[in-house]
């Protein structure tokens, strides 16, 4: 047990690389979720578009807490770059996978990714502890 206790933690001095990884994490999640529900449930392929768009918002919203919480201050600065940063992360990644390219429901992921990025974190840094 002693052992244990001098185990150093890992800090991410970056609130914006913790956020992107919150947000990873969340997005993973999100997306096993979401095959499960087009496996095993009652799921059409044709409503994954809708609750994919729910899944980047909540992974934004995370990752934005995350980010506004650590850095303390302007939290909605930061949690809206982080928003940015991760919409942009995604196009990127489904362009290069599946050479999607830039339509209406790319700008309102965008859009959407900043929001929820800058209310979590406005969250975030207001449940900072003292």
């Amino acid at each position: 047990m002693n052992a244990m206790k001098n185990v150093p933690k890992v800090h991410m001095a970056s609130p914006m690389l913790a956020g992107i990884l919150y947000a990873s994490i969340w997005l993973a999640l999100g997306a096993i979720l979401l095959s499960s529900m087009l496996r095993w449930g009652s799921m059409q392929e044709t409503q994954l578009p809708l609750y994919s768009l729910i899944v980047h918002g909540c992974a934004s919203l995370a990752g934005g807490f995350v980010s506004g919480r650590r850095s303390g201050m302007r939290g909605w600065y930061y949690g809206g770059m982080l928003g940015i940063a991760y919409g942009l992360l995604i196009l990127l990644v489904s362009f290069l996978s599946t050479n999607t390219g830039i339509s209406g429901r790319t700008f309102t992921m965008l859009v959407e990714t900043l929001l929820c990025g800058a209310f979590g974190g406005m969250i975030g840094v207001n449940t900072k502890r003292s």
